[in-house]
């Protein structure tokens, strides 16, 4: 989950992803552990190989189903001279992943992505899936209870964790990879789609000893030449450097950090947060291509980005968390522009009171272009129809005031100097 990445460089919808997922890129591209996370340079190794439906567990692989019994079972045998021994039952397995799903009352987004994750091409006794409703409510745990009713003799198995006593993604899926038991923790969104092979490459990207893997994300578009704003925003998640939507952690390293920081209670800046923490404990982050999931837009109400300012307060607690990483990787520097604006519109309403007209429209004035030159900023290379447009006319005037409030709603929450 991500919304509003402002921030994020934007790049195009990669052609072929319709087909089975598409074709997958090549090698592994990893991120040396101390360097910034958003250096360009990233080495790309395995170039040579080619995604396999059936992977080969020597290679880094998740194992398909076994073809002998395990040696547990094996053993049993050869001590009651082959008598007939239960094999233990997929639960007591050992569990190599476990997928961890936050979730908040969407059980049809839900439902879909779960039948993406029942579909991996790995052996379904090898990972675990978890779903944390952070409702929690009746419609979600029904959702989850019918999927699991219906693999419970074929496997993976999966659970529902109502939380209830946090608030937020992070929150959620502290609780998840805590209940899970997989030495690799998967994490993704109720509104995704994970192709086949996703646990597969991950797994295969961690295999060298990384902390962390962050997967490839594709959001399919309508019409990519003309997105709206919300699918822009979206669409950012492409080119993000780390994003909980696609990531593998290792369970030590959770472990070691204590999973998400619970402060982050909205979903914005929690992965950052992560990201940063993994590169400064010393871990490797390295970038798994062909582990890809779909992310579609959801249908979103006219003037979605005025409640999305909201999300600006924890920019300051990333700030106050990483200051030099957040500089290099999220905003160099203030929003000046936005201070600007509000600084104008303030002159102009004061200097009406005061009864100062020329200096009134002088500052109006400026306040009117500053905010159409926004605007069309917002409207280039965007969907350009009349609700669009009025759309972008309308949130221009209130996002920088919005914005500026809610970022000095974060310095003054959690004490930091932060414009």
């Amino acid at each position: 989950m991500r919304f509003g990445h402002a921030m994020m460089p934007r790049v195009g919808l990669d052609a072929g992803l319709d087909a089975g997922f598409g074709a997958a890129l090549d090698g592994v591209a990893r991120l040396p552990a101390g360097r910034s996370a958003d250096t360009p340079a990233l080495r790309r190794e395995d170039a040579r190989r080619e995604p396999a439906l059936h992977p080969d567990p020597g290679a880094g692989a998740l194992p398909v189903a076994p073809m002998q019994a395990p040696p547990a079972v094996t053993a049993a045998l050869d001590a009651t001279g082959g008598a007939s021994v239960l094999a233990p039952p997929a639960a007591e397995q050992r569990t190599l992943i476990t997928v961890v799903v936050p979730t908040y009352r969407r059980p049809l987004l839900l439902d879909r992505c779960l039948g993406a994750l029942l579909d991996q091409d790995c052996d379904p006794d090898c990972y675990e899936i978890v779903v944390c409703d952070d409702g929690p409510d009746d419609a979600t745990r029904a959702t989850v209870e019918a999927r699991a009713a219906e693999r419970a003799h074929c496997g993976p198995r999966i659970r529902y964790v109502p939380v209830t006593a946090t608030q937020g993604p992070a929150g959620g899926r502290n609780a998840g990879w805590r209940a899970g038991t997989g030495d690799i923790v998967a994490f993704t969104d109720d509104d995704t789609l994970p192709s086949r092979q996703w646990l597969t490459e991950g797994r295969r990207a961690l295999a060298r000893g990384a902390a962390a893997a962050t997967g490839r994300v594709s959001v399919p578009l309508d019409d990519p030449s003309r997105p709206t704003d919300f699918e822009r925003d979206t669409q950012g998640l492409e080119s993000a450097e780390f994003v909980t939507a696609n990531c593998f952690v290792t369970r030590q390293m959770l472990e070691r950090l204590g999973g998400f920081d619970e402060r982050f209670t909205s979903a914005w800046r929690e992965d950052s947060d992560l990201q940063f923490r993994i590169l400064e404990a010393g871990g490797e982050i390295v970038r798994a291509e062909h582990a890809l999931v779909l992310h579609p837009v959801r249908p979103a109400r006219w003037g979605v980005s005025i409640s999305q300012q909201k999300k600006s307060q924890y920019d300051a607690l990333l700030y106050k968390l990483h200051r030099g990483r957040f500089r290099e990787s999220i905003r160099r520097h203030a929003p000046w522009d936005y201070y600007f604006i509000v600084a104008c519109a303030l002159v102009a309403a004061g200097a009406a009171l005061l009864g100062e007209l020329p200096v009134a429209a002088g500052a109006a004035l400026i306040w009117l272009a500053m905010t159409a030159r926004f605007t069309l900023r917002r409207l280039r290379g965007a969907a350009l129809t009349p609700s669009h447009i009025a759309e972008m006319a309308w949130t221009s005037a209130l996002i920088p005031p919005l914005s500026i409030y809610w970022r000095l709603v974060g310095a003054w929450r959690f004490k930091v100097l932060f414009l």
